[in-house]
């Protein structure tokens, strides 16, 4: 009998988080993500667990970098992009998503990351960044009095025009920002929701 009810009990938890997993990934078919990494010393995670969360739901990723050529990440994943990004087209694609990682400063006054960070503002897509590479959105001027999270030495940096909040995950509007690989999967979770909503 006590085992009956133990098993009963499991099913349930498993019911249960099977319907609260299905609400936070709604199913994305059609929708474009754009991920932008730096061309060396991305973040991993911050590529691998969102991205895993977005083409669970349905989604298409492109990934995209400045040279095009396969990139290393900090934990020595190489991955090869899809496209150079000055070969994309914003209509094409629902979101941006900027990858953090030391590399990414590289980014920080890149002028095509910075036009393609504000194209896909103004379009109303949802435009995404992790780690370090909130600062690409600050230095694009799009999070002028707009909360944003980040690593926290991009602190002062998001605060010459944003919010830093220091929270995990930072929803505003049609940008969000994550604080750092911890929060990756989090991160791709809120995507998926903003994609879905």
């Amino acid at each position: 009998m006590r085992q009956t009810s133990i098993l009963i009990l499991i099913l349930l938890i498993v019911f249960v988080s099977c319907c609260v997993e299905g609400e936070k990934m709604p199913s994305l078919s059609g929708k474009k993500v754009l991920f932008i990494i730096a061309p060396d010393n991305f973040r991993d995670e911050e590529l691998a667990e969102p991205k895993a969360v977005l083409e669970k739901a349905g989604a298409e990723i492109t990934i995209a970098s400045s040279t095009g050529q396969p990139a290393k990440g900090m934990f020595g994943t190489i991955v090869t992009p899809d496209k150079n990004f000055y070969d994309v087209n914003a209509e094409d694609y629902n979101a941006i998503v900027f990858i953090g990682g030391s590399g990414a400063s590289v980014y920080f006054n890149n002028s095509q990351a910075l036009r393609l960070a504000k194209e896909f503002y103004n379009s109303g897509k949802i435009v995404c960044a992790i780690c370090i590479a909130p600062s690409i959105l600050a230095n694009a001027g799009i999070l002028a009095d707009k909360k944003a999270t980040a690593w926290p030495s991009e602190r002062n940096n998001i605060n010459a025009v944003g919010i830093y909040t220091g929270s995990a995950v930072e929803q505003d509007g049609n940008i969000i920002t994550a604080k750092g690989p911890e929060v990756a999967k989090q991160f791709g979770q809120a995507i998926a929701k903003a994609l879905g909503g």
